[in-house]
């Protein structure tokens, strides 16, 4: 546990963490403007041990944001850009062969990748052939690097973030379904408001160069994820948030009459177990020691966007999976009645 967190019950733990929340979005906010939503979601991701999907149009800060909050984390940040032609090893590293100077002995050294470091910004995955893109999924599932033979261990935290463009789909590689399913959220970076977007202005076209402060280290936030996981949920709680996932497959009995016209593929039992972990970051990072069903509301869009196929006849009356993942939000009960 670190230090910050020695001889803390529980509870004093999470008022700290609701402290760090807000000093956090502070110091974001000295770089960033506005976003607060989607900070709050890369948190939530961050102390679930999740991974995101960014999802947004080019120059709206994605980067900096990232880099920002690195920099607030005291965390290793690394960025790299995917394109057709990268290979896996550009990513996870590869064995080199050198000479001793002295001996003339050769012998194969490994050179780690980017992918060594605590936060890995995956600009434009779509862009890069599936080869690639299976090279870092697998490390963001297992944690570690396998390269001659060796694994290498990833430093804990990692957590990766990948960006994919809406716009310009021409010579893309798609994610399928199976692999969209690793990321526990969907994160949509949208438009700033009119207000905001002056302020952007202003700052950038001025030379101030504000310094944010360190607010939690790699120590504590490993110590927060492991507290995360000892939130307490309730079943009633579980009940709902299971209700919602099974509700959004049109092969389900119950399913609704919505989700059998406009859905091929609804959400797995990993969207469930999302919803609660996402639940229960979103609850400590609140101040609060259990989770209720607003949490789970609250990070629904988010968790269920990518794991939503919809099918022709919604693409054609201009259906998105958000707009099915509102009306499902809208009628699922949070009691069986």
């Amino acid at each position: 546990m670190a230090e910050a967190f020695v001889n803390k019950s529980d509870l004093e733990i999470v008022e700290h963490i609701a402290r760090s929340r807000e000093k956090i979005l502070t110091e974001v906010s000295k770089v960033i403007v506005g976003q607060e939503k989607v900070l709050d979601e890369l948190l939530i991701a961050l102390f679930s041990q999740g991974h995101c999907l960014f999802v947004g149009v080019p120059g709206l800060a994605k980067t900096l944001l990232v880099n920002t909050l690195a920099r607030v984390l005291d965390l290793e940040f690394k960025r790299v850009q995917f394109t057709p032609d990268l290979m896996p090893s550009d990513i996870t590293g590869t064995d080199i062969l050198e000479e001793d100077p002295v001996t003339k002995q050769r012998t194969f050294k490994f050179i780690k990748g980017p992918i060594f470091c605590n936060i890995l910004l995956a600009d434009e995955i779509n862009r890069t052939p599936p080869k690639t893109q299976a090279a870092l999924l697998q490390a963001m599932q297992e944690y570690k690097v396998s390269a001659g033979g060796t694994t290498y261990p990833l430093s804990p935290p990692f957590f990766v973030l990948a960006t994919q463009n809406p716009i310009e789909q021409e010579g893309t590689y798609p994610l399928p379904e199976a692999e969209l399913d690793r990321f526990m959220l969907n994160i949509y970076v949208n438009y700033p408001q009119m207000e905001e977007e002056m302020q952007i202005v202003k700052r950038t076209t001025s030379d101030l160069d504000p310094q944010v402060e360190v607010v939690l280290n790699a120590a504590e936030i490993l110590a927060l994820q492991r507290m995360v996981r000892r939130v307490p949920c309730s079943d009633y709680v579980i009940s709902y948030a299971v209700r919602l996932v099974r509700n959004s497959r049109p092969t389900e009995p119950t399913a609704f009459d919505f989700i059998k016209n406009w859905v091929d593929w609804g959400a797995g039992p990993r969207a469930s177990q999302y919803l609660i972990l996402g639940g229960k970051a979103r609850a400590i990072l609140r101040g609060r020691y259990a989770v209720s069903t607003e949490d789970i509301r609250a990070i629904a869009p988010s968790v269920l966007r990518h794991r939503i196929v919809t099918n022709f006849k919604a693409e054609a009356e201009g259906i998105s999976s958000l707009d099915i993942i509102q009306k499902l939000i809208e009628e699922t009960p949070e009691t069986i009645s």
